[in-house]
């Protein structure tokens, strides 16, 4: 039986499963740079899976115009055909693990929020939680997509998104950080001290500007010609870390960093946060299980 099975699919030749997932995902959303964030690749990852489908099958998939892509006709069929057949696939894999004992809980996190806060108390979900297994997708996005791979996803933002579930975290306050050795060789005792100091940015030069409009200290302190620009904060607080300047984050991401005194807020912001950290989820999932188990304890650990 399982020879005649092996003939069988030998004379059947398949396409590649990287490929057909790309394909379905650029089909579904008629753009190759939401399908690359769906799928963690990049949009040049995507463009070369279509163009190796569209050579195994020989036909062509889109239409390219300018910013537009479209479904030609056989692109539109071959879509309606494998859809239902990748549903099958992932709902039969899925059953298979549960029969196994154990349920994949796929959470996409912000890389700073992973690497802070979120893996160093993993642990103890695992304690709780032994039959879960817990896979981490680290993203650039303060706002991620939910693909779906994706059964939860922690966002760092200002809570306003359509057809999902979202529960905040909590309103953290806005922290001043330095190393113990630079505020040894540079005191910051009161606000003042900032001027003729070097600050560390991250993506924007927004929440310095919120620090130093506070402490109103506009005509001593150029906030835009000072410091160094990094595109995710744990890189300002390794920067920060490694007693190059002054950053301001967000104190959750930093509450380790606080702890381990590796770092010093010197005094109070007196400041939140604009945004906040909220974990969010697909609507047609909030009654799963491993869902609501992984939202309560996060909600109990932030606390």
């Amino acid at each position: 039986m399982i020879n005649q099975f092996n003939m069988s699919m030998n004379n059947k030749k398949l396409p590649p499963l990287n490929a057909l997932k790309a394909f379905e995902s650029a089909a579904r959303y008629l753009n190759f740079t939401k399908a690359a964030d769906e799928l963690f690749v990049t949009q040049a990852a995507v463009s070369h899976q279509i163009k190796l489908l569209e050579d195994f099958l020989n036909v062509q998939l889109f239409h390219r115009r300018n910013r537009l892509l479209e479904l030609t006709e056989l692109g539109l069929q071959y879509f309606d055909e494998i859809r239902p057949l990748l549903e099958h696939i992932a709902a039969a894999t899925e059953r298979i693990r549960l029969k196994n004992g154990r349920e994949i809980l796929t959470i996409s996190v912000p890389q700073t929020f992973g690497m802070h806060w979120l893996v160093p108390r993993l642990n103890d979900f695992h304690q709780q939680f032994p039959e879960i297994e817990v896979r981490i997708k680290g993203v650039d996005q303060d706002e991620g997509l939910l693909g779906k791979e994706i059964d939860v996803a922690i966002y760092y933002g200002s809570g306003n998104w359509q057809n999902v579930e979202s529960v905040r975290l909590t309103e953290s306050p806005l922290v001043i950080l330095a190393s113990p050795k630079f505020l040894e060789q540079s005191p910051l005792n009161k606000p003042e001290d900032l001027i003729g100091k070097t600050l560390l940015h991250v993506f924007s030069r927004n929440k310095w500007k919120r620090v130093i409009d506070k402490f109103e200290l506009k005509a001593q302190i150029d906030v835009d010609e000072t410091g160094s620009m990094f595109s995710h904060t744990f890189m300002a607080l390794q920067a920060a870390m490694h007693h190059q300047g002054i950053a301001v984050a967000n104190k959750l991401v930093a509450q380790h960093e606080l702890e381990q005194g590796n770092l010093i807020e010197p005094f109070p912001t007196g400041l939140n946060d604009e945004k906040s950290f909220y974990v969010v989820y697909p609507t047609q999932v909030a009654k799963v299980e491993k869902v609501q188990r992984f939202v309560e304890w996060i909600m109990e650990e932030i606390k």
